[in-house]
C-alpha cells in the first residue's frame, strides 16, 4: 500500500505495520498509509479484525513536528483517527517501546490497545509548549479517567504499561507487539466483543461530573509551578471540556487551543529548544562507532560551590565521587554544604527522605590530589586563573591513572593551553558546569585541539548520564555560554 506502511493477511485479521525509522513519526506518508491500510482493511470481506502495529525500535512516537508551521499535506491525523474510529471491524493497537503524542492519539482511536511489559505511554505535547491536537485531551480522560489524564497531559509525563493496564488504557499486556496483537483480535472477533469508542463512553467521567474538585484539584497539584506557561493551562481546560461538552465540541475546543499555541510565541520558542538540544546531541568530526570510556569512578578538585554541585550531580546519578581539596577546613565546609541541600531538598519532598544519606555516602571526601589514582574521570573545579589551573593539571598529569580523562570547569580559559602542562593532552577537555551545578542542565564540552574522538564522547555520554544537556564547542575566550551572556 505504502514505502513506509504494509499491509498484510493472517487467516481472518489484516496487520498494518509502519516502518518508518528512526521512530515511525507521523510524517503524511505514513498518516497516507495508516488511511490506505485501514480503508483496504474496512472493505476486504475476509478481514473480520485488524492490528496496527510498528517495525524498529518502537511505536509510533508522535507528530512530525518538522511539518508544524507548513501547509498541511493531507490526510489530516483527524481524519486517519475518525476513519478508525468509525471502523466496522475491531482496531487493535498493538504497541511496543513508546506510544506518545500523536502515536497515542493512534491508539487511542483504536477499539483496543495492548502492550509489552516496558512499552510507555504518554501525551507530553505540553513540554514542546502544545496540547495535543487530534483527541487526546478528549479520549485520554475516557479511557482512564480525568484525574490520571491531567497528570500525564498537564504534567506532560508517560505512564508504564503495568500502570496502563490498571488505568485500562490498555487492556493487556503481550510478550511481542505484533504476535500479541494479532491473539488478542483473534480472542475479541471469536467472543464477538462490541467496539469501544472511547468518544462514546463516558463512564469514567462521572465521577468528575458529580465532583469537580477530582478534576480541579488534580489541575492545581500540576500547575502550582507553571506559572507564565500558556500550555499546561490551556491543556487543563481542553481536559475540561471532556468533562463539561459532548465529544465533538470538546474536539473542537481542543483543536481551538492547539492552533493558538502552535502559532504562539512560547511553543516556537521551545520547539526550537528542543531541535537546538537535538542538534548539539550530535558531534562534528568523530569517527562513527567512537565508543566513550568506562567511567566508574570520578573525581572532583575543589570542594567549593561548582565543586560540590558537580559532585552532587554524579552522587544523584549514583556515580561514586572521590571530591578532593586542599585542607581538611575546607573540606569539611563542602561536605556541610552538600549536606544541608539534600537535607532541605528531602524536607521539600523533592528527594526521597532516604536520599541524603545514600547520596552522601556516594561521595568520598579526601585532602591531596595524590588520591585522584582510582578516577576514570577528573574534574577539576578550582581558582579561575591560567596558573593554578596550569600547576593542577601538571600534577594531575603525575598521579591520575592511565586513560582518565581530564576535565577543567574553566568558563573562559583556553583549554590548548592547560592541555600543554600534561604529557597526555589526547586526555584533555572542558566540561564547564554552570552554578549550581546540582540544579542547572548545561554542560559545555570544551574540544581542545588535541582532545582524542573517545575523550570527547566519554565526556559527552557522560554529561548525559548525569541527566545534563551536553554542548560540544571549541576553544575561545567565554566558549558559547558566557559570549551570549557578555552580549545580553
Amino acid at each position: 500500500m505504502s514505502e513506509v506502511v504494509k499491509l498484510e493477511r493472517r487467516d481472518n485479521i489484516a496487520v498494518i505495520t509502519v516502518n518508518s525509522p528512526p521512530v515511525n513519526a507521523l510524517s503524511a506518508a505514513v498518516r497516507g498509509g495508516i488511511f490506505d491500510c485501514v480503508k483496504s482493511a474496512i472493505d476486504d470481506p475476509q478481514v473480520q479484525g485488524i492490528v496496527l502495529t510498528c517495525g524498529g525500535r518502537t511505536f509510533i512516537a508522535g507528530a512530525d513536528i518538522t511539518e508544524f508551521g507548513k501547509p498541511p499535506k493531507p490526510p489530516g491525523l483527524g481524519d486517519v483517527l475518525t476513519l478508525m474510529d468509525d471502523s466496522p471491524k475491531p482496531i487493535v493497537a498493538a504497541i511496543h517501546g513508546t506510544a506518545l503524542g500523536g502515536g497515542l492519539e493512534v491508539a487511542l482511536a483504536c477499539h483496543y490497545r495492548v502492550a509489552v511489559k516496558d512499552a510507555r505511554l504518554g501525551l507530553p505535547e505540553v513540554k514542546l509548549g502544545l496540547l495535543p491536537g487530534a483527541g487526546g485531551t478528549q479520549r485520554l480522560p475516557r479511557a482512564v479517567g480525568p484525574e490520571l489524564a491531567v497528570k500525564m497531559i498537564v504534567g506532560g509525563d508517560p505512564i508504564g504499561a503495568s500502570e496502563a493496564l490498571k488505568a485500562g488504557l490498555i487492556e493487556e499486556i503481550v510478550e511481542g507487539p505484533a504476535e500479541g496483537g494479532i491473539a488478542f483480535a483473534r480472542k475479541v472477533v471469536a467472543e464477538k466483543r462490541p467496539l469501544r469508542r472511547l468518544r462514546d463512553d463516558d463512564s469514567k467521567l462521572a465521577a468528575a461530573k458529580a465532583d469537580r474538585s477530582i478534576f480541579t484539584n488534580a489541575v492545581a497539584a500540576l500547575t502550582k509551578k507553571a506559572r507564565g506557561l500558556e500550555a499546561p493551562f490551556a491543556a487543563a481546560d481542553a481536559v475540561g471540556a471532556a468533562i463539561d461538552l459532548p465529544f465533538d465540541e470538546g474536539l473542537k475546543k481542543e483543536r481551538e487551543g492547539f492552533l493558538k499555541l502552535v502559532n504562539g510565541e512560547q511553543s516556537k520558542a521551545q520547539r526550537y529548544a528542543f531541535f537546538a538540544e537535538r542538534e548539539a546531541n550530535k558531534i562534528a568530526g568523530v569517527p562513527e562507532g567512537t565508543k566513550p570510556r568506562n567511567v566508574a569512578r570520578v573525581a572532583i578538585l575543589g570542594a567549593g560551590t561548582m565543586g560540590g554541585g558537580i559532585a552532587m550531580s554524579f552522587a544523584n546519578a549514583g556515580i561514586p565521587v572521590t571530591l578532593i581539596e586542599t585542607g581538611e577546613e575546607q573540606l569539611k565546609r563542602g561536605m556541610g554544604i552538600m549536606q544541608k541541600n539534600y537535607e532541605a531538598t528531602a524536607a521539600r519532598g523533592g528527594i526521597p527522605a532516604d536520599a541524603p544519606a545514600k547520596r552522601m555516602a556516594l561521595i568520598n571526601g579526601v585532602v591531596g590530589i595524590e588520591n585522584v589514582g582510582d578516577a576514570d574521570l577528573v574534574i577539576e573545579a578550582v581558582f579561575e586563573t591560567m596558573a593554578v589551573k596550569k600547576e593542577v593539571f601538571g600534577k594531575l598529569d603525575q598521579y591520575a591513572k592511565p586513560g582518565a580523562v581530564l576535565a577543567s570547569n574553566t568558563s573562559y580559559l583556553n583549554i590548548d593551553e592547560i592541555a600543554k602542562a600534561t604529557n597526555r593532552p589526547q586526555d584533555v577537555l572542558g566540561m564547564h558546569f554552570f552554578s549550581p551545578a546540582n540544579v542547572m542542565k548545561l554542560c559545555e564540552i570544551v574540544r581542545a585541539d588535541k582532545t582524542a574522538p573517545d575523550a570527547l564522547v566519554t565526556a559527552v555520554s557522560i554529561a548525559r548520564k548525569i541527566a545534563k544537556v551536553p554542548a560540544v564547542v571549541g576553544v575561545c575566550d567565554g566558549f558559547v555560554g558566557n559570549r551570549m551572556l557578555a552580549q545580553r
